[in-house]
């Protein structure tokens, strides 16, 4: 059975806590990077509504216990974020950005070792992350958090192009 996550995980420099309206700004850069968007799947936004209207459902997430969502926070500043992809049973796919502005600093390795943490204080027995086989970088932070490569793939279209995701789990 999963319980309650916690309402604010804190890591050595990090704060993971769900999303206030002043993070609103912060997020839509977020949501609307074009280089974060190269690495994780977002929509192209036709207005800056469509982007608010999805900063404040995952607000929404961020707050439920049926979803696992937290900003990723440095010194009180929203940088990245760390969701659930999908839920089945006691296996969670979880997904994870920390701005370009904040990478290669151990962030992404920092936030997702603590929430692989959680993930299993709370009842899952099975943590998977998937990422774009050009994008060794995510490649690496599972790896540091003790995520070994499994046989699911897939190829999805994104932007044109056509990607081969490689999953990654730990348990």
């Amino acid at each position: 059975m999963i319980q309650k996550k916690a309402q604010t995980i804190i890591t050595n420099r990090l704060v993971m806590k769900s999303y206030d309206d002043s993070d609103l700004e912060r997020a839509i850069e977020l949501l609307t990077n074009e280089e974060v968007k190269e690495t994780f799947m977002l929509p192209d936004f036709e207005s800056i509504e469509q982007a608010e209207k999805m900063f404040f459902r995952i607000k929404d997430y961020s707050v439920s216990d049926s979803h696992f969502e937290y900003g990723i926070y440095l010194q009180e500043k929203l940088i990245g974020f760390l969701n659930d992809v999908e839920i089945n049973g006691d296996t969670i796919e979880i997904g994870y950005v920390i701005h370009p502005d904040h990478k290669n600093q151990g962030y992404a390795t920092e936030a997702l070792a603590a929430s692989i943490e959680e993930l299993f204080r709370i009842g899952y027995s099975c943590v998977r992350a998937g990422y774009f086989s050009e994008n060794i970088a995510s490649k690496r932070v599972m790896e540091k958090c003790g995520m070994v490569e499994i046989s699911k793939t897939v190829d999805i279209e994104y932007r044109g192009k056509v990607h081969h995701c490689i999953f990654m789990e730990t348990r």
